[in-house]
């Protein structure tokens, strides 16, 4: 039986237009949906492919704005029985971040692929259809429900929570932490290296059209304490700290955090390392910080957002959800 997939597009480098072959400089988001997916239909897809552009952008510019048409777009094809999965396109810069706050806000109960492409649509060796026609094969399948929301890079497939961005060029740019990929995906073939792990159907956390601020602040040798004054302010409800090694700070930056907890700000501590995994220290109970266990500074910084519109601000289980992811 063939599948109906809903596709919502955000523009990206996966709709990218360099206008040479060969060109180094390109313009993300300038293919409509309509257009990529006429694209696609010579590929001899075996699905039912239906669009809509819900944006154009570079991902540098994704946020907020293009967030709250996104979700209750996907939760609308989820409702909806004639659909049997959704993609988002999308570019690599923020593709994690979107890919992790999704996770933690849609159920379960329907594969959610997002992909996106390292090469625009007109250069030499365009990775973009090959993704999308991987990303068609995974959300096509029964067996990607109850995996929470899926990214397709590379002939690979991660989970939202463990995916990362490891390269600025070259196709094979992503990677998976502490998990590697969890499937090996081709136009014709698709393996997955275990059985569903989501056990709950449901989201896991309800979303907010607004989300509180939280910055994150980078942690350097020599760093001065009066560093924070630029990044908290008064809307600020909570920090994330990308920290040295696994998740440290100079002395006088972490006295100075401290103050700022005993003020009711909440501070998660991570690793600015690209492979991190911060464990609580004997420190943070006195200190009341937070340890982001495997998640880096950006997914670190989704949760604790999504947790704060949640009313959830005590460190003890704002802690018990980080260990949980």
């Amino acid at each position: 039986m063939i599948k109906r997939v809903s596709v919502f597009a955000t523009g990206g480098t996966i709709a990218g237009i360099a206008g040479s072959a060969i060109a180094r400089d390109y313009r993300a988001g300038q293919i409509r949906i309509e257009d990529y997916l006429e694209q696609a239909g010579g590929l001899g897809l075996e699905a039912e492919l239906s669009g809509r552009q819900i944006a154009n952008i570079d991902s540098a510019d994704m946020g907020p704005a293009v967030w709250n048409d996104l979700h209750p777009a996907i939760m609308g094809a989820l409702a909806d029985d004639n659909c049997d999965g959704v993609i988002v396109t999308h570019g690599t810069d923020t593709l994690e971040e979107t890919a992790f706050l999704l996770d933690l806000t849609l159920p379960a109960t329907k594969p959610v692929v997002v992909v996106g492409a390292m090469r625009p649509a007109d250069a030499v060796g365009y990775d973009g259809l090959r993704n999308f026609a991987n990303a068609v094969r995974v959300a096509c399948d029964s067996e990607a429900a109850g995996r929470g929301v899926l990214v397709v890079m590379g002939d690979r497939v991660f989970a939202a929570r463990d995916v990362r961005k490891v390269r600025t060029r070259d196709v094979d740019a992503f990677r998976g932490f502490p998990r590697e990929s969890v499937a090996l995906v081709t136009p014709s073939s698709l393996d997955w290296f275990g059985a569903p792990w989501r056990g709950d159907a449901e989201a896991r956390l309800e979303w907010h059209d607004e989300l509180p601020d939280v910055p994150i602040l980078y942690v350097y040798a020599g760093m001065r304490p009066d560093a924070l004054a630029c990044m908290v302010g008064d809307a600020t409800r909570g920090i994330v700290i990308a920290g040295m090694g696994e998740g440290n700070m100079p002395g006088p930056v972490r006295q100075k955090l401290v103050r700022r907890v005993q003020e009711g700000l909440v501070v998660v501590r991570a690793s600015r390392t690209d492979e991190s995994l911060v464990d609580r220290n004997p420190e943070d109970d006195e200190n009341g910080f937070v340890a982001a266990r495997a998640l880096g500074p950006a997914k670190a910084r989704i949760l604790l957002m999504l947790l704060v519109a949640n009313g959830i601000t005590d460190p003890a289980a704002i802690q018990a959800a980080f260990d949980n992811r």
